[in-house]
């Protein structure tokens, strides 16, 4: 607990998430979408049947448009599968999420984001997954 009542996250998990969304991205079983909210059900929502990682399945290339990126897509899914009916939390947490994403990469279209930063993906999949992971132990 840190002096301001906020936890503080436990950066082995941050990074376990981040290696494991970043690993099933280069895999190839998974596109970044997927592999985000596989990564955040694997380590903060067990219970909830892997199959719901399916739902994810068409964000990936910017929902096959460029437009937002499916880490962010996958991910804000994942806060939500994590935090269930707060929606308050949620919605905090995916302006939080956003927020720091458009700080790394100046904005949430896939098609900029991949056209100024060739190669990205993977890492950029680990690291929204690791960002997810943070802000949730945050609560």
């Amino acid at each position: 607990m840190s002096w301001f009542g906020r936890k503080e996250a436990d950066p082995e998990l941050v990074v376990k998430v981040a290696r494991e969304a970043e690993t099933l991205y280069r895999s190839g079983a998974m596109h970044c979408a997927e592999a985000v909210l596989a990564a955040i059900r694997n380590n903060f929502a067990q219970a909830v049947p892997e199959s719901v990682v399916f739902m994810a399945s068409g964000f990936g290339g910017g929902s096959q448009t460029g437009c937002i990126c499916g880490a962010v897509s996958g991910g804000t899914a994942g806060i939500g599968l994590v935090l269930g009916d707060d929606r308050k939390k949620t919605m905090k947490l995916t302006k939080s999420l956003h927020e720091w994403f458009i700080s790394q990469y100046g904005v949430t279209c896939c098609r900029v984001v991949r056209g100024e930063n060739k190669g990205v993906c993977p890492e950029l999949t680990g690291r929204v997954a690791g960002k997810i992971a943070e802000l949730l132990q945050s609560q």
